[in-house]
């Protein structure tokens, strides 16, 4: 029988999937928004550089830390009630940054914004699992995909618009007031619309097991963070004590798992070969995708002197075909399986290695027109990757663990924006020689940063290689002889 036709299918499951959907764009807006209300929260505040730094910084770092706590407390006491006390402490942070009267309080409510967005976005994942099965689920994360590819087009221009109807005193607070209805709708709505949570049990909380992920997870978050403001070299030294961390990590799951002792991540999730692939794959490609995103950013504003609005309209065309690519790629993605992963792979290096080439010709105001193709080109490759990659590497999971599965990948995504971001970034700004370099040395270090995105993509489509050959070796393996 079809998933369509199945009786016990929720017929609200696509508005539900609305909903979730509304909710994960208010968190990813927040990313993109705050970035053109920088300059005005510096004349309100009085901010320091290294303040505005971390009222980007800090909510990225929250939101990277709290995936899988959250995905297992979604697991345990039921994904509807662990979303609406993720939206509602979002709406409730939100009103706190755009009363901020300092840059210190401003600071400490994004942070609190960004942990409350982490508890958002694996119980979308979960419910993604629990209320489609099959294609659907394919097209219902091409619908996910969609929703970040919108985000990240239209966050730069809300925030433009919102600073020029509130002035440069008042706009800036409405980029965060305006989450506030949008959250009070969003939790309304999905008391009614979102499914009762299934009766899974409750399980001991494995506090110790957060501890050493959470810790694990900030060395990385943090290191990149900091490069990103000073450049420092030394930063690379914290990723001692997160190898450290993260094995034992590793060493405490393993025991618990094998014990059945509620461990954080169970790690039987890791003998789904469909899964495991899929999470390497994410720590491979998107480091590409950040650090190309981070260096065009300063390409534009610093080499080519556009304003932080002007910038983001810059990647437009990237966000454009990501947002184009996501549900076509969704739509197809159960039926073609990895090798569309692969495809999407070389069409993002393709659309990479067009973007050196052109940046060669790229010049003034129009540098944005010339790159237009190859972000496009970029961003379909994107779209046609990150959605269908999060639909095959959760098929064959339990719905029942559902939430802790998304939110591991999510921490691969974020773990894996922080190395692009601290890696490329490096690369970029070794070949432009310093702060007030000419135009040209910009375009030389896009170009080193894009060669050094190339080689992430290549380990991204080795897994993916590595995981069709394998997925054909087990299929040949259980046909009848």
């Amino acid at each position: 029988m079809s998933a369509v036709a199945d009786p016990e299918l929720d017929p609200r499951r696509w508005l539900a999937l609305l909903t979730c959907c509304s909710a994960l764009f208010m968190t990813l807006l927040d990313v993109s928004v705050t970035n053109v209300a920088l300059p005005s929260i510096s004349r309100a505040t009085a901010a320091t550089p290294a303040q505005l730094q971390w009222v980007v910084s800090g909510y990225t770092l929250a939101f990277g830390l709290v995936p899988v706590l959250g995905g297992r407390l979604g697991d345990d006491h039921g994904r509807r009630l662990m979303f609406q006390v993720g939206v509602g402490g979002f709406m409730a942070t939100s009103l706190l940054a755009g009363l901020a009267p300092t840059a210190g309080i401003l600071i400490a409510a994004r942070v609190l914004q960004g942990l409350a967005g982490g508890l958002i976005n694996p119980q979308v994942s979960g419910l993604v699992q629990q209320l489609f099965p099959g294609e659907e689920r394919g097209r219902a994360f091409g619908v996910l995909g969609t929703t970040v590819g919108i985000g990240a087009a239209l966050g730069p221009v809300l925030g433009g618009a919102l600073i020029a109807l509130g002035g440069a005193h008042v706009g800036w607070r409405l980029v965060f007031f305006i989450n506030v209805p949008i959250g009070l709708a969003v939790i309304l709505v999905s008391r009614r619309l979102l499914p009762d949570d299934p009766a899974t049990g409750r399980h001991r909380l494995d506090v110790a097991g957060a501890a050493l992920l959470g810790g694990a997870t900030f060395c990385v978050l943090f290191a990149a963070v900091e490069y990103d403001a000073l450049h420092d070299g030394r930063l690379a030294w914290l990723a001692l004590p997160a190898a450290i961390l993260l094995a034992a990590f590793a060493r405490r799951e393993s025991r618990l798992t094998r014990l059945r002792r509620d461990p954080l991540v169970d790690l039987h999730l890791f003998r789904v070969p469909s899964y495991t692939s899929g999470v390497l794959l994410a720590i491979t490609f998107f480091p590409a995708m950040a650090g190309l995103t981070l260096v065009l950013a300063l390409y534009y504003q610093q080499g080519l002197g556009y304003s932080a609005l002007a910038s983001g309209l810059g990647v437009m065309a990237y966000a454009v075909g990501s947002g184009i690519a996501a549900p076509l790629a969704g739509r197809v993605v159960t039926r073609i399986g990895r090798p569309l992963v692969l495809a999407a792979t070389a069409t993002f290096g393709a659309g990479a290695t067009a973007l050196a080439v052109l940046a060669t010709h790229a010049h003034g105001a129009g540098a944005a027109l010339v790159l237009a193709p190859a972000l496009f080109v970029m961003g379909a490759g994107s779209g046609a990757i990150i959605t269908p990659n999060q639909a095959l590497t959760l098929m064959e999971v339990d719905p029942v663990t559902g939430s802790t599965a998304g939110g591991v990948l999510q921490t691969a995504q974020r773990i894996g924006l922080a190395i692009g971001q601290a890696v490329i970034g490096a690369v970029f700004f070794a070949n432009i020689g310093g702060p007030g370099a000419a135009a040209r040395r910009y375009a030389d270090g896009l170009r080193a940063a894009v060669l050094a995105a190339l080689a992430f993509v290549a380990l991204a489509a080795v897994v993916g290689g590595i995981d069709l050959v394998l997925n054909r070796r087990r299929r040949e393996s259980m046909s009848p002889r």
